[in-house]
Order: C-alpha cells, then sequence, then structure tokens
C-alpha cells in the first residue's frame, strides 16, 4: 500500500508583524524570512518525517529548487514531480507577535496541472493506495475521478475551501481531514457536534477528522467517536500545525494504530511544530515525538 500526495509546493515569504495589517494600512514588518510551504509539501515532510513512505506530485517552477531538496532531504518521493518554466507558487505569511498567521497564495506552477500529467502520475498506482489532496492545486475533481476510478482511497482536506471543490465529487472521498470553518462551510453547521452528524448524513461512507484549535480534534465513522484535547505550548508559528497533525495521524492510520493513538501522536506532533518558526521546517521527527509520549 503506498501514499500518494497530489499537492502544492510553495516557496513561503514569512513576514514578522507586530499585528496583522489592516486595509489602508502601511506597516513595517520586523523580520523576513524564506521557507519551504505549501500544504502538499507540508504534510509530505510530516508523513516522511512520522515513518511513512510517501510519494509527492505537483508542480514547481524554475526557482524551486530549494523545494525539491528539502523534499528529498525529508525521505520524500520526488520523481513524479514536474519542473515548468516560470514561477513556483508562493505564499506571503503574516506573523504577528503572538505567533497566529494569515497568508496569501499565488498559485504560480501549483495550478498548472494537466489532465496528461496526471494520468501519467497515477498510472503507477492502484486499489489500496491512498491519495492524500489539499486544494491548492487545479484540476482537484479530475485527480479524485481517476484515482477513484483506480480503486485509491482518497483522504481529502478541503483546504483552502473555495469553489472549485464544488467541482468534486465528495461521495467518491474516503476520509475528510478538516477544521471547524471548513467543516462549517460544508455543512453549515457551526457546533463539532453538528459538523460531524451532517458530514455523517451527506457522506456516510467517509471517515472525518475535526480539528479544533485549541480545544484539541475528533474523528468520527461509522462506529467509533473519539475526542482528543492538545497539548498546551508556548505558541511560536502555527502555520504548519495543521499539516504535522495531517501527516502523522495518516501515518500513524497506515501503521493500523487505533484511532485515539492515531490522535494522540498527530496532537503531540502539531504541538511540538507549533512551538518553532517556519513550515515545513517546524516539522519534529517521529523519534522526537515518540520520547515527548513517554
Amino acid at each position: 500500500m503506498k501514499i500518494l500526495n497530489f499537492g502544492s509546493l510553495n516557496l513561503d515569504y514569512v513576514y514578522h508583524v507586530e499585528h496583522m495589517v489592516t486595509p489602508g494600512e502601511t506597516l513595517a514588518s520586523t523580520r523576513l524570512e524564506t521557507f519551504c510551504g505549501g500544504k502538499g509539501l507540508n504534510q509530505s515532510i510530516a508523513l516522511a518525517k512520522a515513518g511513512a513512505e510517501v510519494y509527492h506530485a505537483g508542480c514547481i517552477g524554475e526557482d524551486g529548487a530549494m523545494l525539491l531538496q528539502a523534499l528529498e532531504e525529508a525521505g520524500v518521493e520526488t520523481s513524479y514531480i514536474k519542473t515548468l518554466p516560470g514561477k513556483t507558487g508562493h505564499a506571503i505569511i503574516q506573523v504577528d507577535k503572538s505567533g497566529q498567521n494569515c497568508i496569501l497564495l499565488y498559485g504560480g506552477a501549483n495550478r498548472l496541472l494537466t489532465e496528461h500529467y496526471i494520468n501519467q502520475v497515477l498510472e503507477s498506482f492502484g486499489e489500496g493506495d491512498v491519495l492524500l489532496l489539499q486544494n491548492e492545486v487545479n484540476l482537484l475533481h479530475v485527480i479524485i475521478d481517476k484515482a477513484y476510478e483506480r480503486g485509491m482511497k482518497i483522504i481529502l482536506n478541503p483546504s483552502p475551501f473555495d469553489d472549485n471543490l464544488k467541482f468534486c465529487d465528495f461521495s467518491k472521498i474516503s476520509m475528510f481531514l478538516l477544521n471547524e470553518v471548513e467543516g462549517e462551510q460544508i455543512t453549515g453547521k457551526k457546533e463539532p457536534a453538528a459538523i460531524l452528524q451532517e458530514l455523517a448524513r451527506l457522506y456516510s461512507q467517509a471517515k472525518v477528522v475535526l480539528t479544533l484549535g485549541g480545544d484539541g480534534a475528533c474523528y468520527r465513522d461509522e462506529s467509533v467517536e473519539c475526542r482528543q484535547p492538545i497539548y498546551p505550548v508556548e505558541v511560536v508559528d502555527t502555520t504548519a500545525a495543521g499539516d504535522t497533525f495531517t501527516g502523522y495521524f495518516i501515518a500513524a492510520m497506515m501503521e493500523g494504530k487505533r484511532v485515539s493513538e492515531c490522535l494522540d501522536l498527530a496532537s503531540k506532533a502539531a504541538s511540538i511544530a507549533v512551538g518553532r518558526e517556519g513550515a515545513a521546517p517546524s516539522i519534529p521527527l517521529r523519534d522526537e515525538v515518540s520520547a515527548q509520549l513517554l
């Protein structure tokens, strides 16, 4: 059973600010750093650092060598990544003094996938393999349809939530991994219990992992419900917290661990990530997470 992450690859330009810039305001940043990022890249690195074998597919521009290097150093298989003329996707990230962030995305090469390229990648994967997706690449609905035809188990992190998701057939999704905001956008419900109940009604075939920020996370499928509190830490940068949680949860699930163990491991890994700066560089290694769970 193989894991394919068909996802975004970004350069993250991180601006440290006193507060988030407001409309009409000119604000000087105190520091600028460049990191490897993109929800796709972050989740692949989290999977690899958690001990999973993961293949990454996606597109970069001519300025994307730094991203390939970061993936390879983390142990991600990169042979399916395609380099195109032009710019790599990037993000402009403000991080305030409390560690909260806001993000402006430019799709770049992430938005240049073609059906021919998608077919080429998926030829190497089939029934029982796992496909992880986010919503930072184009033709997401095509990837879902073609992977479903091949019998793959599809895990969707519907972030960022936008109109492109309306073209996706959610009945083909095996697992949703989402936060409260995305849960409300899909279901129209605000309370976590109501979100889980509505997702179960709409997509009874799917398992659901709902992250709740400071209130932890919860899980629901046809037979299991489980809740996980956070591990409180001093927050430095929340940029990759959700991606770290996603990668570690899926890695533990692939190992056959109980849901409660998957949630616990993912929560601990995310707590370590928020205590560090950057996206991909903040993601901890499995040994480090395991040591702190003892």
